[in-house]
């Protein structure tokens, strides 16, 4: 069999890696336009900014080592610019001579990843504006930090790579200023998420500026101003574009491959396209949501890993099949960690589901060691009680909780079970009711009616209706006093019982207090004294002020 593959990153040379294991005979030819096979796209703003010293850490494997270790040849600055399907060939370009020629296969795989997007900006093609994606990339912008000593960068983009730019940047003495058209920082988390991030980032001296659109680089050919929509003009010394990226597939387009709806390759669970003996994997083909059943597309090297593997084993005869991600993702940005993992609230609204929310903000572990403050974002369908998705945000822990949740999700778990999970208990790691199982916990009650929860959003718009409603602060007064609940009375835990002797047990009731365990305790002692509609504020007054300062 000659295997012939169309790309050299994750997906490319994983296929190729899977098909050697499973097939010695094999003759497998991967080619390449670019200059490095197999490297960290990831760890790109680390480069930058000098926390990885070589560019050999993000490239730790080259044509030779392929070679050596599996007997495949990878082809690199060698470009393919047609396939025909029927003949089954690829036309070949050898862009160091310019030399072209054709070679055969007998299966194909378009492993041809994703591009940056390139802005039609007037002045984008600057010589001192750039993309981030891969390893040309991250030495021309590293060169220009070190050659000229900037003092002020402008990121265009608040996503994942923009964010660590920006964290790697600052921390190299550049100034920095993160343009986004969007009105937050990293679209895919919900706002109320998001809005912890951009505090974050604002406390450690990163300008955003939200909700704006980039019309003009002003410059001779170096940007030195970029301008807003708005007509905001911010002085600089260089941009970095981080805008996002679009799966390649003009190749497979141009033979009549089926894209899906995302725009990226349509494959089945076997990496299959619509034209025989052609697979696609990695950045450029579409994957399918494990919540819903239907198309998304996250260009994720984790993804690209396994769609390469399956690939590689389904095309040697073997059974692997692709089931599907929860589209999870993790960064850290001066030290906060933000995980995301499945939907997020305002996906599940778009998708019908009807839905439980719970902001959860506990610590990863007791004070008494250390341990600070994460809040968990969980929303869950109220008819299966299953959990459709998870947001984290805190300093230490979240890649462990994240993870649990993500295993929790793939395998169909209900919220209920999140408390019988045995986790891993000590003090140095997490608190005896570790946040997995209070979060499973506190929805499993709220989803029973036994202790409802509302959210910020929520109780902000039922204030603003007029409804007619009793909302309670059960903290001390000095923290009322600083900053309460629009509408809110002060009646302090100790205090509600003889206080709630003059209430009216029929009316709908609200309790609060900083994060949500008074409350809670409050739901408990009036519900025991027959009121019978009382909700928990969701994330307590810490949340209900992010609520009110950034929007929703």
């Amino acid at each position: 069999m000659k295997l012939v593959i169309i790309g050299s990153v994750a997906a490319g040379t994983s296929v190729a890696a899977k098909a050697r294991r499973n097939n010695e005979d094999a003759q497998i030819t991967i080619y390449d336009r670019d200059y490095d096979i197999s490297y960290s796209g990831c760890g790109i703003p680390y480069y930058v900014g000098g926390e990885v010293e070589s560019r050999d850490d993000l490239t730790p494997r080259d044509a030779a080592f392929f070679k050596k270790r599996y007997n495949i040849d990878v082809m690199t600055r060698h470009n393919v610019t047609t396939v025909d399907k029927d003949a089954k060939t690829v036309t070949v370009e050898n862009l160091e001579t310019g030399d072209t020629f054709t070679d055969s296969y007998d299966v194909l795989v378009l492993a041809t990843g994703a591009t940056s997007i390139i802005p039609p900006i007037p002045g984008v093609k600057s010589d001192n504006v750039f993309p981030i994606r891969n390893i040309q990339h991250a030495e021309a912008t590293r060169s220009f930090v070190d050659s000229t000593s900037p003092k002020h960068a402008t990121i265009i983009g608040a996503g994942f790579i923009g964010l660590e730019m920006a964290e790697q940047l600052k921390l190299r003495g550049v100034d920095v200023t993160i343009i986004e058209r969007v009105p937050q920082v990293m679209p895919p988390l919900d706002k109320d998420m998001a809005c912890r991030v951009e505090e974050h980032l604002e406390k450690n001296g990163i300008e955003l500026m939200l909700g704006e659109t980039v019309t003009e680089l002003v410059g001779d050919g170096h940007v030195e101003r970029v301008v807003t929509e708005s007509g905001k003009t911010i002085e600089t010394d260089f941009v970095i574009l981080s805008v996002g990226v679009r799966p390649n597939v003009e190749l497979a387009m141009n033979i009549g491959v089926e894209l899906g709806e995302t725009g990226a390759i349509a494959v089945n669970e076997r990496m299959e396209t619509n034209i025989p003996d052609v697979y696609a994997a990695g950045d450029v083909a579409e994957s399918f949501s494990i919540v819903t059943g239907k198309p998304i597309w996250r260009p994720l090297g984790s993804t690209a890993n396994k769609m390469g593997r399956t690939a590689g084993d389904v095309i040697t005869g073997g059974h692997l099949e692709h089931r599907g991600i929860l589209g999870t993702g993790i960064f850290k940005v001066f030290g906060l960690a933000v995980a995301q993992t499945g939907l997020s609230e305002k996906e599940a609204r778009e998708h019908g589901y009807d839905i439980e929310v719970l902001h959860n903000t506990k610590p990863d572990k007791p004070a008494y060691m250390g341990g600070k403050d994460m809040t968990i974002k969980a929303v869950a369908d109220r008819s299966t009680r299953q959990l459709l998705g998870i947001q984290i945000v805190g300093f230490e822990g979240v890649d462990k909780r994240i993870d649990v949740f993500v295993t929790a999700i793939t395998l169909k778990a209900k919220v209920d079970d999140l408390f019988h999970l045995d986790l891993a208990y000590a003090p140095p790691f997490s608190t005896t009711k570790d946040p997995v199982m209070y979060t499973g916990m506190v929805l499993s009650n709220s989803i029973d009616k036994a202790a409802r929860l509302i959210t910020p959003a929520e109780l902000q718009t039922r204030i603003d209706a007029g409804e007619d409603m009793q909302i309670i602060d059960t903290r001390k007064a000095a923290q009322f006093e600083k900053a309460c609940v629009d509408c809110a009375v002060n009646v302090p835990l100790g205090n509600l019982r003889e206080a709630a002797k003059d209430m009216d047990k029929n009316k709908p009731t609200v309790v609060y207090c900083n994060g949500g365990v008074t409350g809670n305790a409050a739901q408990n002692v009036l519900r025991n004294l027959g009121f019978t509609d009382v909700y928990n504020l969701s994330g307590g007054n810490k949340n209900y002020q992010l609520f009110k300062k950034y929007g929703n």
